[in-house]
């Protein structure tokens, strides 16, 4: 049953769901009566306990299973998994260099917000110090689209048999289904398994999304936690998202892993990725983008560039 072209969708980004589980009344509010797509491969191993999601769902969610689909390329596909290894094993040690470099920089802007300017130097030693922040992102971000374009050409996923029978199988399933919802969990794996299975989500499809599900909606994925007690303590660019909601940095579980009340540090933050709004999804959100629009509605929680929590729409 595929949708008229012509279909508006709306796409909504929800709070966690441990605590408060809104995924029920927010999928009947978009008046779906047929099937709905689950994406929970970020859940890895368990991604087939999918019961309790599939009940807020009515009965009518269908697994796509992509965590499933991709542990079987990886076992049936030598070269492949192969490069897959390599992949991850790459993306790693880039993910270490990159570490040692951000945080570097990120700690330099506060040495230099901290120094005493008599001569209003302070203020374009900042930024100068900001934009050497700005270009490490840049520097990685270059890198990693190397990497995707290295394993692409070392194993492409169109001349994997195995690949093409999965990719077949799972844009059939998507072709009978109204809305996909896209669930939380490992935000690393469940890019790969959306990218992997090429898992197009059409603009005339609505799509619910919740944590590492709404953080691979966007455009730029970041991963973010100020509670670490060691290692890199700066927020880190991870990886592209699938670019359906452009311009926004998601932030799930922001009260329980940002020092929201440390304005200079969201300051930094906010200013850093000036070009996107840091958009706050604690328990009980509910942002709701309509139409196919991608601006961020009225009542959305974002980190303005002062460093404070305000709401849009709101003076």
């Amino acid at each position: 049953m595929r949708l008229s072209s012509l279909s508006m969708s709306t796409t909504i980004l929800l709070g966690p769901q441990r605590f408060t589980t809104t995924v029920g009344p927010t999928v009947r509010s978009l008046g779906v009566t047929g099937r709905i797509a689950m994406v929970n491969s970020g859940w890895e191993e368990r991604e087939s306990d999918d019961a309790e999601l599939a009940g807020h769902l009515d009965g009518r969610g269908v697994n796509l299973r992509l965590h499933h689909r991709m542990m079987d390329v990886l076992a049936k596909d030598e070269h492949f998994a192969a490069a897959a290894l390599a992949f991850r094993d790459r993306m790693d040690e880039l993910r270490a260099f990159y570490g040692i470099r951000l945080q570097a920089a990120i700690d330099a802007v506060h040495a230099v917000a901290h120094r005493t300017s008599i001569h209003a130097v302070g203020p374009i030693a900042e930024e100068s110090a900001m934009e050497a922040v700005r270009e490490v992102d840049r520097w990685y971000a270059a890198e990693l689209d190397e990497l995707y374009g290295a394993v692409r050409a070392t194993a492409p996923t169109d001349e994997s048999g195995t690949i093409g029978w999965h990719k077949g199988e799972i844009g059939a399933i998507l072709d009978e289904c109204e809305a996909v919802v896209i669930a939380g969990g490992n935000v690393r794996t469940l890019l790969r398994t959306m990218r992997v299975f090429d898992v197009v989500l059409r603009p005339d499809q609505s799509v619910v999304a919740w944590s590492a599900g709404a953080m691979a909606l966007t455009d730029e994925v970041v991963l973010f936690h100020d509670f670490t007690p060691h290692g890199v303590t700066a927020a880190e660019l991870h990886d592209r998202g699938l670019g359906r909601l452009p311009g926004i940095v998601a932030l799930p579980h922001a009260k329980r892993r940002l020092l929201l009340d440390d304005h200079e540090r969201m300051s930094v933050l906010a200013r850093r990725f000036a070009e996107h709004r840091l958009l706050l999804l604690d328990d009980g959100a509910v942002v709701r983008f309509p139409d196919g629009a991608t601006d961020l509605p009225a009542g959305a929680r974002v980190i303005d560039r002062t460093g404070h929590v305000s709401v849009v729409g709101v003076a």
